[in-house]
């Protein structure tokens, strides 16, 4: 027995030091990598230059003969910026929150804003000038050398992949796409022509080196702690995988009335699309450009009473309340519901909230032809009607829901202010639009006809009668009798 058990000793202090050894040497090579291109760059060295150049005028020349692909690229190079991987890391660090699991958090937080601040920090040692091209893509300023986003992609995302490897079945998956939006991001850098080949090599190499050092780091913590050693390729807490799930793992019986289910949202779909036609022909049965009386009156009193500093709160509020802000909220509320119920219920109910709000909105917009209250639009307003309003009835939809998740989901004293806040925002958006002129207060009518009715039968037939809480965790085994555990041993 002893024998054995020195065995086994002797065989898991030889993998911890094989395992230390791949790690400090993946760190080593990494380190000595981005120290040779950092040399070369500083040194301006000819034949690395001129590679520099022409890789930087070829791709830009061929981004430039087509605005499609300008505007791709555009798109893309966004997985890198500042604002989205904040936001991706703030969510990531939200759902280990939930998830108790305070120390991954930190140890994201701490990667995340750490990789950001030495990029800053090489970038002012260097000094390095943007690339001259030909034909000029995109702008950025700042110094050229390492490129932030591909540093700033490599370790957020890079981090994540490490703290979710811990779940089996997703290790692939997120492997394959941490490595697509990587490789994405440096390309479409080069392509824009704001970063040099080597700029992008240089963040990709610098993002691992911070990546090995402070994950070296925290499985040195978890030793400390008592926990096994594991290779990386299980992630940085494997006994976390189970709170990193999505869900809870327990199979998910389908409604024997599912159809009829389908068929209800189809039927109240219907009805709602019926009612939206119904008030729009009658309010542009005079003509698509004459309004009420009511509603010239109150969109008249409230161009009156425009003054310099409302008008940029109001641009300000429209920025935020626009297609790109609804979604990425509508997916952060997503992710934070599957993350406190572990359970797809909320996500369903989120997404076929929006999903049937966006197709009310288009068709009836299609269908009644309806002008705008101003004479004067702006040049960024979407080319749809003016009956009902696209961002009162989105904003509303995604309040409601975000109301009946909190209110269901928690019996804590805080949940009624946030559904307050919540439901201020629609109350906010429905002024803006009216202050700015684009819409007719019966056109917020409309959108409160489409909102509500919606959200409450995509609640009844999502979420059912079922609570939103996450399910209580089984109870541990009672623990075995002190004799036992001596015999065993």
């Amino acid at each position: 027995m002893i024998a054995t058990r020195d065995a086994r000793q002797v065989v898991v202090v030889e993998r911890f030091a094989v395992r230390s050894a791949v790690s400090w040497a993946a760190a080593t090579a990494a380190g000595v990598a981005f120290a040779v291109v950092m040399a070369v760059v500083w040194s301006g060295w000819a034949p690395v230059r001129a590679a520099d150049r022409a890789i930087s005028t070829g791709l830009t020349r061929w981004a430039a003969g087509s605005d499609v692909v300008v505007a791709v690229l555009r798109g893309l190079t966004r997985l890198g910026d500042t604002v989205t991987l904040t936001g991706v890391a703030a969510l990531a660090v939200a759902w280990l929150l939930l998830r108790r699991r305070p120390w991954v958090a930190a140890h994201v937080v701490v990667t995340a804003l750490g990789g950001g601040l030495l990029g800053v920090v090489v970038k002012e040692l260097v000094e390095r000038l943007r690339p001259l091209v030909d034909v000029e893509v995109a702008t950025a300023s700042g110094w050229s050398f390492p490129s932030g986003h591909t540093l700033g992609a490599t370790v957020t995302y890079g981090v994540l992949l490490l703290v979710f490897a811990s779940v089996r079945r997703a290790r692939r998956v997120l492997t394959a796409l941490v490595v697509v939006i990587v490789l994405v991001v440096a390309f479409t850098r080069v392509a824009l022509g704001v970063h040099y080949a080597t700029d992008v090599l240089g963040g990709f190499l610098l993002g691992l080196l911070w990546l090995a050092l402070t994950s070296e780091v925290f499985r040195r913590w978890r030793r400390d702690e008592g926990m096994p050693d594991v290779p990386l390729s299980r992630g940085l807490a494997p006994e976390a995988a189970d709170d990193l799930r999505p869900v809870s793992g327990r199979r998910v019986r389908v409604p024997d009335d599912f159809r009829f289910l389908a068929a209800r949202l189809l039927v109240v779909w219907g009805l709602l699309l019926g009612v939206l036609f119904a008030l729009g022909s009658w309010l542009t049965a005079a003509g698509p450009d004459v309004p009420t009386a009511w509603d010239r009156a109150v969109v008249e009193w409230f161009a009156q009473r425009r003054v310099p500093g409302w008008d940029v709160a109001m641009d300000r509020v429209e920025t935020f309340s626009g297609t790109g802000p609804v979604i990425g909220a509508a997916v952060v509320v997503c992710v934070l519901a599957l993350a406190r119920t572990r359970s797809w219920r909320p996500v369903l109910f989120v997404a076929l909230a929006m999903l049937g709000e966006v197709t009310l909105f288009l068709l009836t917009t299609a269908i009644i032809d309806r002008a705008r209250p101003a004479a004067k639009l702006p040049d960024d307003l979407p080319p749809t009607s003016s009956f009902p309003s696209g961002h009162v009835a989105a904003s509303l939809v995604l309040a409601t829901a975000v109301t009946v998740l909190v209110v269901r989901g928690t019996g804590q004293w805080w949940r009624w202010p946030v559904a307050v806040l919540a439901l201020a925002v629609p109350v906010v958006v429905a002024g803006q639009r009216l202050y700015s002129g684009v819409h007719y207060p019966t056109d917020l009518l409309g959108s409160l006809l489409l909102a509500l009715p919606w959200v409450t039968a995509v609640a009844v037939t999502t979420l059912g009668g079922s609570t939103a809480r996450p399910p209580a965790p089984p109870a541990a085994p009672p623990a075995a009798p002190l004799t036992a555990r001596r015999t065993a041993g």
